[in-house]
């Protein structure tokens, strides 16, 4: 029997998701294996591959497919349909942006990226402003024609490359809720923490310890070391594709909490990945639903269930078993504490969970004046530092401290940004709406045992992989629509109980 043109459609796409997973584990390579000197053959080899993915997707034969099994959309079931809807969605971007100018943004970013980073040697904005300048005006004018093909505004069409759903205004009321929450609490917490700070924990710690110690957390979480692996690099990351998962983290012999919390968010993404629906794993609607709701599997790991109270009873026996640490600023308590002081800082690498979105609300902000043109490349230092000072009464004394510090503008990352907020959010709902599904979630995490919180993501998250939107994805697994309430009670709940 013949194919139907939607069963074609398929056969193609799973050819391109095998071109998706050879690029992911070429990336992991040369972030953790690949000799030095090897960087420009893996330059070619990735744009050859690159280019080859993005000449399948957008051959006259998917063009006519699409047509065809569109023409027949009313005889698919809820998957298919949902598939078909996202293999359009990826054929639009790929077709949306002109390879002239996709050549143009590659160099321009490659020599900004280049840029950027002597910038920060110089400590001196004006080195990268230039080529800086040159990327905003080529992302606007993809942003321009994406919103074209899309039907969104420039800006919302950028945001919806990351997050596919979200837009500009859905974003802006739930920063407007946090700025009217968060710099209240912020001080309330600084002045409650203040009263009873934590024991400062120093010494050197084994970094192959260090590992031991990581590698049986992430066993417990789940993560399955025969489809997985976790090396180093210089900054965490996760790469692969279900059934093949590369996480990294980054030691520090003198804190043992950056390389395992480090870890444990990296896992947080891998969970998500390997918990995607089976049966469609080499199709689009077998991915998942966006970097916020990534961003927020990665979050309620790291933040909600592990710098929690029942995870440092777990973690402390750990802690004593593989670092061989005892005295009392070990106690459970002290970590506790210690997991979730605030103070306020000028880098974001370095903010807490109460600060951290306060970061991310000024780089939003900025990035859509940049964008707009009612901000100049040149005077992007002074908007930020007042920005800055405004939102956390903190003044960058150079560049470095200030608009320097992030490497995402500099690859033409824009609408990135909020993503990282946006995943704290849903985070934050998705755990209230946990702990109500499994009301001995305490007890289960200070034995050590995931394997609930895991049934549970799986259900309402993982295994619905790209088939919903990921507002209406929000709705059905926690009963209410996104905002950032229930992210709020469970910041006030965290920090000010522990005051």
């Amino acid at each position: 029997m013949a194919l139907t043109p939607y069963q074609q459609l398929e056969q193609e796409f799973r050819r391109l998701h095998a071109f998706h997973g050879a690029l992911s584990l070429l990336r992991w390579d040369a972030a953790v294996m690949m000799p030095r000197g090897s960087a420009d053959v893996r330059g070619e080899q990735l744009a050859a591959l690159e280019t080859e993915h993005h000449a399948l997707l957008t051959t006259p034969r998917i063009a006519r497919l699409l047509e065809r099994a569109e023409a027949g959309a009313a005889q698919l079931d809820d998957w298919p349909l949902a598939n078909l809807r996202e293999m359009r969605r990826q054929r639009d971007h790929a077709i949306a942006t002109p390879p002239s100018l996709i050549a143009r943004l590659a160099r321009t970013s490659a020599r900004a990226e280049v840029y950027w980073v002597e910038a920060r040697k110089a400590n001196d904005f004006k080195v990268f402003a230039p080529h800086l300048e040159e990327l905003v005006h080529l992302v606007r004018d993809k942003a321009a024609l994406l919103g074209q093909a899309r039907g969104l505004a420039p800006y919302d069409a950028l945001v919806d490359v990351y997050t596919p759903g979200i837009s500009t205004a859905d974003i802006d009321a739930i920063f407007k809720s946090l700025s009217h929450k968060l710099p209240g609490l912020i001080h309330q917490v600084i002045e409650l923490q203040a009263v009873r700070p934590p024991s400062p924990i120093v010494g050197k710690f084994s970094i192959s310890r260090q590992r031991q110690l990581a590698v049986e957390v992430l066993k417990s979480l789940g993560f399955p070391f025969d489809r997985g692996r976790l090396d180093e690099s210089e900054h965490p990351f996760t790469e692969g594709v279900p059934g093949d998962m590369r996480v990294t983290t980054r030691f520090d012999a003198a804190d043992p909490f950056t390389g395992l919390l480090g870890a444990v968010h990296e896992t947080g993404h891998a969970m998500y990945d390997l918990g995607l629906p089976q049966q469609w794993r080499d199709q689009p609607v077998g991915r998942d639903r966006g970097l916020a709701l990534e961003e927020s599997q990665s979050l309620l790991f790291e933040m909600n269930l592990c710098r929690s109270r029942p995870f440092v009873k777990y973690l402390r026996p750990l802690l004593e078993k593989y670092l061989q640490v005892s005295t009392p600023e070990w106690r459970e308590e002290n970590l506790y504490r210690h997991l979730i002081h605030v103070r306020r800082s000028l880098i974001r690498m370095d903010a807490d969970e109460l600060t951290y979105p306060v970061h991310i609300m000024v780089r939003y902000e900025l990035e859509k004046r940049l964008l707009d043109g009612s901000l100049a490349v040149v005077d992007l230092p002074e908007a930020w530092n007042e920005a800055l000072d405004q939102r956390l009464g903190l003044r960058p004394g150079s560049d470095l401290e200030g608009c320097l510090q992030d490497i995402h503008w500099s690859v033409g990352h824009f609408g990135y940004f909020p993503s990282y907020a946006l995943g704290a959010v849903i985070a934050g709902q998705m755990y209230e709406a946990l702990r109500a599904a499994r009301p001995s979630l305490d007890e289960e995490i200070a034995a050590g045992s995931f394997a609930g919180v895991l049934e549970w993501l799986r259900d309402h998250v993982h295994g619905v992989g790209a088939r919903l939107p990921v507002k209406d994805l929000i709705q059905e697994a926690t009963g209410k629509p996104l905002s950032a309430a229930a992210y709020l009670r469970y910041l006030e709940n965290k920090y000010l109980e522990a005051g």
